[in-house]
């Protein structure tokens, strides 16, 4: 088919390069604006997608919104047969989902209807889930609503976090984007309504939503601090300074005040929580680069009998 491809993010890519390598024309590629870099402001940073389009030799369109009649006449100046979203980062209006014939499809990194809306994957980890995936649906005006053509499911490893989940999810959306063109060609596609009744939503992620509170299971800041790795990083604070914290384990049987620290080794920082222990492998001090929890003991940042944080919000 002849394909435009919308997406910005490195979830998008494998998408993106497995359309191509099924031979399928990918006519356009529409994502968002350079954006300031991480390290250096002044310096802009294109999207991951972008790379990909200019790699192939793809035009790319990156308008501020995806609008205006400018915009939708540059769309069907390419007159694609289908347009492909991946993590795009803008709602679709009604004119620009209909522009190709076969409408808009996405590819949604959770199991319809679980889990619509923005931060999918972090919502799956937060809750504990033992089960994810990516659905393949229509695109419609309302969030996530639309009819669903193919699900594929992959279990939630234990101590998997949101960063090692978001690639294995690319991967597959990648295989079920493929695999639902295929089936939409030889005319095997059937659309399944969503079931309202079971509807859950994904807030857009917040910083308060990344703060450790200690006085929780050690299952529940397990899953906080997983669920923002590797970005943003879960946070505590230390003498009134912020310290992300990364690779945990749920140690159970240990006590302590919640946010105390109990040991300190190669193997990380044990810390007390409302019920059980974390070890946690590495910190990231604020003004200070990432390094593993006994380099922070030996650097004098933390000690055995520290209380990390409080029972409450910072």
């Amino acid at each position: 088919m002849r394909v435009l491809f919308w997406g910005t993010p490195e979830f998008a890519t494998p998408a993106l390069r497995a359309l191509l390598g099924e031979g399928h024309e990918v006519v356009g590629v529409v994502t968002q604006p350079d954006a300031p870099g991480a390290r250096h402001r002044n310096t802009l940073v294109p999207p991951p997608v972008k790379n990909v389009a200019e790699e192939e030799g793809i035009p790319v369109l990156q308008p501020e919104r995806p609008r205006g009649d400018e915009f939708l006449a540059s769309l069907r100046e390419l007159a694609p047969e289908i347009s492909v979203v991946a993590a795009y980062g803008h709602l679709l209006s009604d004119a620009v989902i209909a522009v190709p014939p076969n409408g808009t499809i996405n590819i949604h990194a959770s199991l319809l209807p679980r889990w619509r809306g923005a931060a999918p994957i972090q919502a799956a980890l937060l809750a504990g889930d033992q089960e994810s995936g990516v659905t393949i649906m229509r695109v419609e005006r309302k969030l996530d609503a639309g009819p669903m053509l193919l699900h594929l499911a992959t279990p939630i490893v234990e101590d998997e976090t949101y960063g090692e989940l978001q690639l294995r999810l690319a991967e597959l959306g990648a295989l079920a984007i493929v695999e639902s063109l295929a089936l939409m060609d030889i005319g095997e596609v059937h659309e399944e309504p969503q079931d309202e009744a079971k509807t859950t939503y994904a807030p857009k992620i917040s910083r308060e939503m990344a703060h450790v509170d200690w006085s929780t299971s050690a299952a529940h800041v397990s899953r906080v601090l997983r669920a923002f790795d590797p970005k943003p990083g879960a946070y505590t604070s230390k003498d009134g300074a912020e310290v992300k914290l990364f690779g945990v384990r749920v140690v159970r049987g240990r006590r302590g005040s919640p946010g105390q620290v109990l040991e300190i080794d190669e193997s990380g920082m044990l810390v007390a929580c409302g019920e059980d222990a974390v070890r946690i492998g590495y910190v990231f001090p604020a003004g200070r680069r990432r390094l593993a929890a006994l380099d922070w003991r030996q650097g004098r940042g933390v000690a055995i009998g520290d209380i990390l944080g409080s029972q409450g919000r910072n």
